[in-house]
């Protein structure tokens, strides 16, 4: 018997955003799928419910892989009806799984095991904000979180900003949403007035807002951003 797919099922950035976010494969796909690795259960549910889910959910089969089971994982448990066949769904609490998720460890497993992974197609915040910031789109680095220290964090951004003069690099990185604020101050503060900056916040919701300017540009049209999802994007 041939073991069945994990298949990796992008979930929406934002509220509302559901038809934006998937296509007729995914409803395909999600309409035979019994079972799922997911991040975060209530946001895997609700996911399915908006993308039209005809299984009862009470008949589908949860497997959490959230922080505080990821430990205690047993992937021999998770991946027993895939070896007999069936096809499983892994999706994060936002966006695309395995893309600045550890949902990565559920895939680099699967290929431990010899399952097929297939890909979805479905937004990812860095790629779009990649897309729309007009910046260097063959060479990027995304770098997740910078330091929360300040000595650390200020070091860290002269040097991405030194690494993008030399190498024309895109540097990427976000920030806890309660923490942006800090991050653009800092930002604003460190860099050169020529250095560019774009940032992206609520992508693919109603109100979101897209904004590429230098650093000097930025100084003078500050943005509110605390508590707000947003993605950095630096370019010299």
């Amino acid at each position: 018997m041939n073991a069945g797919k994990l298949y990796l099922i992008p979930v929406p950035l934002a509220e509302g955003a559901e038809k934006s976010s998937y296509t007729f494969l995914h409803q395909e796909i999600i309409d035979r799928i019994h079972e799922y690795v997911v991040e975060n259960e209530k946001t895997a549910r609700r996911f399915l419910k908006s993308a039209g889910l005809k299984i009862p959910q009470n008949q589908l089969i949860i497997h959490d892989y959230g922080k505080h089971a990821r430990g205690q994982m047993n992937y021999g448990e998770v991946f027993a009806n895939v070896l007999k066949g069936k096809d499983i769904g892994l999706m994060s609490e936002a966006g695309c799984p395995g893309v600045a998720d550890p949902g990565a460890d559920v895939v680099l497993e699967a290929h431990k095991r010899g399952i097929k992974v297939v890909p979805l197609v479905g937004p990812s915040s860095i790629l779009l904000a990649l897309m729309a910031s007009g910046f260097n789109g063959q060479r990027f680095t995304f770098h997740g979180y910078l330091p929360i220290d300040k000595g650390e964090r200020a070091k860290r951004i002269k040097d991405l900003e030194s690494q993008s003069a030399r190498e024309k690099v895109t540097q990427i990185f976000i920030e806890t949403p309660f923490r942006n604020n800090q991050l653009l101050n800092e930002l604003l503060r460190i860099c050169k007035p020529s250095t560019l900056l774009s940032i992206s916040s609520n992508l693919t919701a109603p109100d979101e807002r897209i904004k590429t300017m230098s650093v000097a540009e930025w100084k003078k049209n500050p943005h509110e951003l605390h508590k707000i999802p947003a993605i950095f994007l630096l370019f010299v």
